[in-house]
């Protein structure tokens, strides 16, 4: 019951709360960003798979510049993220945008992370259950190691909470977050800025 009718009216009621608090912050933030991101513009908006592998685009603060080499390709994530948008990322300010996922029901606060539509034909039958359930802001597998845990492991911790969803287990996910956003832990993978692209299993 909790997971089908319940989570959905608590995500709502709190995101309505926490947007009208966080208003004036995040409207200081996105001032600061135009500046940063060197006319890059502040928001980055990208196509995400959701509830049932159904098409949305996912709202956050950008965090790098546009710039580009001598041919026109964008330089590697690691040149572009400026300092501004490696602070933001460390304390997951970037993914507050995504509140209003969740009032749209896109998203859920508590779920797997949407990952890229191109991944949906590389899942294992098993793997593709995490879309069993609306895609959080954060989730079982960000609290147990976001980035810097492997894909299989991420997917085992994505299926084993679509099992498992449950007020008691979504409010212990939203502590453990704010515990890991403080210490800034687990935000970067062992050999990238972000997290390298999934490839399949084999």
């Amino acid at each position: 019951m909790y997971k089908h009718c319940f989570k959905r009216i608590i995500d709502f009621g709190i995101t309505f709360v926490t947007l009208s608090i966080l208003i004036l912050p995040l409207a200081i933030i996105t001032l600061w960003l135009h500046f940063a991101n060197k006319g890059a513009g502040v928001f980055f908006t990208q196509e995400r798979p959701g509830k049932c592998g159904k098409i949305f685009r996912v709202i956050k603060f950008k965090t790098m510049t546009d710039e580009r080499n001598e041919d026109g390709i964008l330089l590697p994530d690691e040149k572009r993220l400026t300092k501004l948008g490696k602070f933001i990322r460390s304390t997951s300010i970037d993914e507050l945008p995504q509140l209003i996922n969740v009032l749209k029901g896109d998203m859920s606060l508590i779920g797997p992370r949407p990952l890229l539509p191109q991944y949906l034909p590389l899942y294992s039958e098993e793997q593709a259950r995490r879309h069993e359930v609306r895609p959080g802001i954060t989730g079982w597998a960000q609290v147990n190691g976001r980035n810097a845990i492997s894909w299989t492991k991420k997917f085992e911790l994505d299926v084993w909470y679509v099992d498992h969803c449950s007020f008691l287990l979504d409010m212990e996910i939203l502590f453990m977050t704010i515990k890991k956003v403080f210490i800034r832990e687990g935000i970067s993978s062992d050999t990238s800025v972000t997290m390298e692209l999934f490839t399949g299993n084999n």
